[in-house]
């Protein structure tokens, strides 16, 4: 669903056991299949028009008042260990909650047979940015 969320620079060599073989640069800008980048402008394309008649019925107040609230709660995070952050708050401001997607029940890392415990320790050094890597070995 994301890729890797560490910053990188370009001139840093690539780490392929950490970061996997295709996260050059060119895969971060690149998506991965065709279908993907018209979902992505569909998506736009709705949120844009419904924005518009927001904007048209109340005023701009409010289409702005809506974005601090997505930036605010796009950004709370529960601290790394044994439980995921949901972002719950969010998903229920951009009314995602009712999409459930193939995502949402396949692939799950907590399934896999080479599923380790996240290091809570750790994954608050990458986040304070005292450490380097992923916050836990098994989310790449």
């Amino acid at each position: 669903m994301q890729s890797s969320s560490m910053k990188r620079d370009i001139s840093e060599t690539h780490d392929t056991l950490r970061f996997g073989i295709n996260a050059g640069v060119k895969a971060d800008l690149a998506t991965p299949h065709p279908l993907q980048s018209t979902i992505q402008s569909e998506t736009k394309f709705w949120a844009d028009k419904k924005k518009f008649g927001t904007d048209a019925i109340y005023g701009s107040a409010l289409n702005i008042r809506k974005d601090l609230d997505a930036q605010i709660l796009s950004r709370f995070q529960r601290p790394p260990g044994a439980l995921p952050s949901s972002l719950l708050g969010y998903e229920a401001l951009t009314g995602s909650l009712d999409d459930f997607g193939f995502e949402d029940y396949l692939n799950m890392p907590q399934d896999s047979d080479s599923f380790r415990q996240p290091d809570m320790h750790h994954g608050m050094e990458v986040r304070l940015g005292l450490s380097k890597g992923p916050i836990c070995p098994s989310f790449n």
